[in-house]
């Protein structure tokens, strides 16, 4: 399976999850909210901030349509959380400041000409564009890393959309994905990802919007490479995304629970050196039931186990049953190899 390389940074199986905080446009509009967010989820750990860039004459007509989890027209909406190409690229340079890779996902093809004058690294396709092969083709042309969503869509639009991607020798990750605002854990379909994985042999991710983060715990040992997690300084912040977005602490959680699960998941089975003591707590050793005389053929009726562990191991007990002590045993005492012969 092939790894991407997002400046610099190895994402595939084997390396560690890549982590992404998706502000997209919880700043409602207002860069001082978005910087807020950058420097908020600087201080959880993630390697990745991500918005969304909208151009919203160039992404859609000027209609009332919009979806159930919103309050107002999707147009309206769009229009009002636009970002400037100067707002880029401070936000760029504020979370390159902080250590993370700056990423954001185009809704249109003038969205992937101003994410290129701001230099990204990589492209965020969202689940809405996983069917829209112009504008794929039109980031294509970038060479540049895909991670791609695939939330709303079926398996076999996903198979399709992949095909084309292999066929263009495009370098990218796919996302489990349910586009509900909070989705259900009930509509994770976690199994999604082995499906996936095993289909399609490239790097598979998880983009949650539930509201929890056990889904994502429970997809670490699936095999997941990236992670993607709404984000919010506060859900008291105004905009439809808030309700599935996880809080600074929540947030710092997620990145802490997703790096213990990672450690605890080799395959090494060794005797830890604290453990070696406690073999002799909690192991047990051949023990005398009775008094037993010096030259005396010890059977079972003599001898069992017990606790401690620094005697004969228990193991050897049928070792013990059939030779003669060497000197007189007192009941509830611990046979010792230097006892019988």
């Amino acid at each position: 399976m092939d790894k991407l390389n997002i400046e610099n940074r190895l994402i595939g199986l084997g390396e560690p999850i890549f982590i992404i905080a998706e502000a997209g446009i919880n700043h409602d509009g207002n860069i001082t909210r978005a910087h807020e967010l950058i420097e908020s989820a600087a201080k959880t750990g993630v390697d990745c901030i991500k918005f969304h860039t909208h151009l919203t004459s160039d992404e859609m007509l000027n209609m009332d349509d919009t979806a159930s989890y919103l309050k107002e027209s999707q147009y309206q909406l769009i229009k009002r959380v636009e970002l400037s190409f100067e707002d880029h690229i401070e936000l760029k340079k504020h979370a390159e400041e902080n250590n993370m890779i700056f990423l954001s996902t185009p809704f249109s093809r003038e969205a992937v000409d101003l994410l290129e004058r701001v230099n990204v690294h990589a492209y965020k396709v969202g689940s809405g564009e996983l069917t829209n092969l112009p504008l794929l083709e039109h980031i294509l042309a970038r060479k540049k890393p895909l991670i791609v969503s695939t939330g709303m869509s079926s398996f076999e639009e996903v198979a399709s959309t992949v095909s084309f991607l292999k066929d263009k020798d495009a370098s990218f990750a796919l996302m489990q994905c349910n586009s509900r605002y909070p989705t259900p854990p009930s509509e994770v379909h976690l199994g999604v990802i082995s499906r996936y994985k095993q289909e399609f042999n490239v790097p598979v991710g998880l983009s949650d919007h539930s509201a929890v983060n056990y889904t994502v715990f429970a997809a670490v040992p699936l095999g997941i490479c990236i992670v993607e997690k709404h984000f919010t300084v506060s859900r008291k912040w105004p905009g439809p995304d808030q309700e599935s977005s996880l809080e600074p602490s929540e947030l710092n959680e997620l990145v802490q629970g997703i790096r213990d699960i990672e450690m605890s998941l080799d395959d090494s089975k060794v005797v830890h050196q604290d453990e070696v003591a406690l073999q002799k707590l909690f192991r047990a050793s051949v023990v005398t039931l009775k008094s037993i005389t010096r030259g005396k053929v010890i059977t079972e009726d003599m001898v069992w186990v017990k606790r401690p562990g620094y005697g004969i191991p228990a193991s050897r007990l049928c070792e013990v049953i059939g030779r003669k002590t060497k000197c007189d045993l007192g009941p509830n005492q611990l046979v010792r190899w230097e006892d019988i012969e």
